[in-house]
């Protein structure tokens, strides 16, 4: 392609029953990549993804490799059609698809990545009670301010800063909420989220430290596009750091409007979303100013496909 283009991938909050079904009834390479997923996590994931119910596909040890396969098979699908990103980056859960797109990862490590984190996430948060509010009206700046001062009732933290105005925080439920009230105070709108744990935040710190033990015996190449990290909105290309930064993400703010902001800034001018629904889609609205020229699709099954190939090529 002629213009700068990225590949980026949803996480958790994008799945929907019956996401991949199209691609996995088209394309034999896809049902390949679903049948591993099946057959590591040993868990009927293909099934849940097309079939739900909705309950079961969203709990975490079920969703993370479900979201990740069908975030590889829409991978797949433009990769058959010979179409390569100048820069990969992912959302969260996201991010493990980024680096399978830019060769850090095999298929298969990352969907027992995956898996892992999922399990690990789970236990933290069944043994941690946990909450996540949406704040919107508010920069980060004033929102770090509020967190600073709802850490006298426990644990609080920024868990994403997805657009100038949107931030998400994570913590205790009771911690979350006095900062949601302070933030209610200045105007903004607080909006629980239905997630199990506090995702981002130190009542997870136990996965971290056992998924960095987990993440030594995975190996990771050296990247082949560049990948921008939700930890640091940098590059990496050592296969060392990159690995230290996936275990820093888990109790690390997702720092995606940054991350958008450094795209632009790199002149990437093709935003294309690869995987289901039209979350981080969405997001880039809020970011990209309109004088700035660009297009962003999305790829989540063959009628996305089709649109992006008949935009493009």
């Amino acid at each position: 392609m002629a213009k700068k283009t990225a590949f980026l991938f949803p996480g958790q909050g994008s799945q929907v029953v019956g996401m991949g079904l199209d691609l996995y009834q088209e394309y034999d390479f896809v049902r390949e990549i679903f049948d591993m997923v099946d057959e590591v996590t040993k868990s009927p994931i293909s099934k849940l993804c097309f079939k739900g119910p909705m309950e079961d596909l969203t709990l975490t040890v079920n969703l993370q490799p479900a979201v990740t396969a069908v975030n590889l098979a829409c991978l797949a699908a433009l990769q058959k059609e010979g179409i390569q990103p100048d820069l990969t980056a992912g959302h969260s859960l996201g991010e493990y698809s980024a680096l399978r797109a830019a060769g850090v990862t095999s298929p298969v490590d990352t969907c027992k990545l995956v898996f892992k984190r999922g399990h690990l996430m789970h236990r933290e948060a069944t043994e941690n009670r946990g909450a996540m509010h949406a704040l919107l009206g508010l920069d980060m700046d004033t929102v770090r301010e509020l967190v600073d001062r709802a850490q006298e009732k426990g644990i609080v933290a920024v868990a994403n800063h997805n657009t100038a105005t949107q931030v998400v925080i994570t913590g205790a439920p009771d911690a979350v909420e006095y900062a949601s009230e302070l933030a209610t105070a200045k105007g903004a709108k607080a909006i629980p989220l239905k997630v199990s744990g506090a995702w981002h935040s130190e009542l997870i710190r136990g996965a971290a430290e056992d998924f960095r033990a987990f993440l030594e015996d995975i190996v990771f190449g050296a990247p082949n596009t560049s990948v921008l990290f939700n930890v640091t909105a940098e590059y990496e290309s050592d296969p060392d750091q990159i690995r230290d930064i996936m275990a820093r993400q888990l109790c690390s703010p997702v720092r995606w409007y940054e991350s958008v902001c450094r795209m632009l800034d790199d002149g990437i001018e093709v935003f294309v979303e690869v995987g289901p629904k039209k979350v981080l889609g969405g997001l880039l609205r809020k970011i990209i100013p309109d004088t700035y020229a660009h297009e962003v699709y999305n790829v989540g099954g063959m009628k996305g496909l089709e649109g992006f190939l008949k935009a493009v090529t």
